[in-house]
């Protein structure tokens, strides 16, 4: 393993590896991770620059819950979402979740913002280093 440095500012990593069990296009298209990786991308490219980073890690441990993203930013909560369809659907409600993300002081998103393809995917939240949520 080798950790490679990253500017700091709000990133939606996404496992590019991830398989869904049972997939038959994992095999013909590559890995769900890496097309939902690229249908990430796809979508932010389409979108005025909103300063997130769309960014590839092999592996976020979460292989159950395929295909998996992990949101962080410097000093907020950080979610890790899960069991998504590699998709351009998906793929928005993801980066519109990450656009309130940004907005928002400490990570926290009100649900009534919440897009419906991101509801029910939350795997893990996590606190911020040298800090817990209260």
């Amino acid at each position: 393993m080798k950790l490679v440095p990253v500017p700091p500012g709000v990133d939606v990593i996404a496992c590019s590896t991830c398989h869904r069990r049972g997939d038959p296009r994992d095999a013909a298209q590559g890995p769900a991770g890496a097309r939902l990786l690229a249908a990430l991308r796809e979508a932010q490219a389409g979108q005025a620059s909103t300063g997130m980073a769309v960014r590839a890690m092999p592996c976020l441990f979460a292989c159950a819950e395929a295909c998996t993203v992990h949101l962080r930013a410097p000093g907020k909560i950080g979610y890790v979402l899960g069991r998504f369809r590699p998709d351009a659907a998906t793929a928005q409600a993801i980066l519109t979740f990450a656009a309130h993300y940004a907005a928002s002081e400490t990570g926290e998103v009100a649900f009534a913002v919440w897009p419906e393809a991101v509801k029910g995917h939350f795997l893990t939240r996590t606190p911020p280093e040298g800090f817990l949520v209260a």
